[in-house]
């Protein structure tokens, strides 16, 4: 395997969207044609499925030097109402574009920190846009919480107002990982707000760790697992660190990239991390993520009902997924499109009663399928092109790519349809890297992706 790994551990997309970030069409959108597509994708799919709300609550207190997230470091929480207040004249405006209430089925807390803002302004936010949607039986809350400052007050209060999973940022819990990511968490902090989340109700707690960071060894790995293990969440976020700091600037370069583990021991992170995973009775779903047999989203995986957005993977789907905030990313599966990424520039467009989309992507129609391809790889680990529909021009040269793949076992290609081999697994982006074509008609000339591996 660690052949393996060396040989397709190359800079590649995580594919929460197709056409990703960096290859959209940005001077042939406008926010017309968004307005047309979120219409036309909300008369298709609302009262079926319902929609996807997506809340960027970016603010936090400290600055954690792994995070590639977008996000405002402050101690001044008189920052929450006016921010609150900007969020729901966003959402005001999209609701007077549809003319009625849409369904939510799906709501996503992410940030920054969303437990920066106190219970009582979370509570606010959330009763002010349930006043204006309908809100189905089958419905899906999440947000995420730093276990430093969820209080049970935040657990109760989003409890109270249906919110069933929580998803915690653990990283690793040895002190002098923390003390370089900047990310001071003991354990039993961890283990509070988890048996608290566990003792008010919460059906799915989830724990993110990264493998990689600066200073990791495998034990202080083994140690943080064994230690995960104790309190047995219902899913795992098990993710590489994406050292990107050419991206997001000094956030990333609180440390000496000669900090970094290996080449060779992050693969065994990884290895032998998902082996001990795997022992422990999780398992694998997708990429990157685990869960226990009892959850919800190994459940959807059983179903092919699991579903992969800009919010990771969920086990509900919806064809609109409306992103409100700074830097929010809308998707109404014709089209993508983010908001302004300065909190001030946000909170001044959305004053002026403007929608603060600044860049998007109308996927044309060779687009739509290629998104449905990579979606079917990396929910699925499967697809195929015997549907006309799903047929493209160039899949004889993606089947081409897909050899070298397939004389090492990593996929099964036969009778137009494609497999990812259980050995495949850890290389799912590098399959779903033979089927994006925009990004092999234009490769990028300096790296601007994370490792895939």
């Amino acid at each position: 395997m660690n052949n393996l790994i060396r040989k397709y551990n190359i800079p590649g997309p995580r594919y929460t969207s197709y056409p990703t970030v960096p290859y959209w069409e940005e001077t042939n959108f406008s926010i017309g044609q968004w307005q047309q597509s979120f219409i036309r994708s909300f008369e298709e799919s609302n009262d079926r499925d319902g929609i996807s709300l997506y809340i960027h609550l970016p603010f936090c207190e400290s600055l954690c030097t792994f995070c590639a997230c977008h996000k405002r470091i402050t101690k001044q929480h008189s920052v929450e109402q006016p921010y609150i207040e900007a969020v729901l004249e966003e959402w005001k405006m999209y609701v007077d574009l549809l003319g009625k209430k849409p369904v939510i089925r799906e709501l996503h807390l992410g940030g920054g920190t969303p437990t920066f803002f106190s219970p009582d302004n979370l509570k606010f936010l959330l009763e002010k846009i349930f006043s204006n949607a309908a809100v189905v039986n089958h419905h899906e809350y999440s947000f995420e919480g730093h276990p430093n400052n969820t209080t049970v007050a935040h657990l109760s209060t989003l409890y109270k107002l249906g919110f069933r999973r929580v998803s915690f940022g653990v990283q690793d819990y040895d002190p002098k990982v923390q003390r370089t990511i900047n990310r001071i968490q003991p354990f039993e902090n961890v283990e509070a707000v988890t048996l608290a989340a566990r003792h008010i109700g919460y059906e799915s707690i989830s724990h993110d760790l990264i493998f990689g960071l600066p200073f990791q060894t495998w034990r202080s790995m083994s140690e943080t697992i064994e230690k995960t293990k104790s309190l047995k969440p219902d899913r795992i976020a098990f993710y590489s660190y994406a050292h990107v700091p050419w991206i997001k600037g000094v956030g990333q370069r609180g440390f000496d990239e000669n900090d970094l583990p290996t080449p060779e021991l992050k693969r065994k992170l990884y290895e032998k991390g998902k082996e001990l995973l795997s022992t422990l009775g999780y398992i694998e779903i997708g990429m990157d993520h685990f869960a226990l047999p009892t959850d919800s989203l190994y459940q959807s995986m059983q179903q092919k009902t699991i579903h992969r957005n800009f919010m990771g993977y969920s086990s509900s789907s919806t064809q609109l997924m409306i992103g409100l905030g700074m830097s929010a990313i809308s998707d109404s599966w014709y089209a993508f499109a983010q908001n302004e990424k300065s909190t001030e520039l946000y909170i001044k467009r959305v004053r002026q009663g403007k929608l603060p989309v600044v860049r998007g992507h109308i996927l044309n129609k060779e687009d739509l399928v290629v998104r449905r391809h990579i979606l079917n790889v990396m929910c699925f680990l499967e697809t195929s092109w015997k549907d006309e529909k799903m047929y493209l021009p160039e899949m004889a040269d993606i089947i081409y790519r897909l050899q070298e793949m397939q004389k090492d076992q990593l996929v099964l290609l036969e009778d137009k349809h494609l497999k990812v081999t259980e050995k495949g697994r850890t290389f799912v982006r590098n399959v779903a890297m033979a089927f994006d074509l925009r990004m092999i008609r234009n490769k990028p000339e300096s790296r601007i992706f994370s490792m895939t591996i």
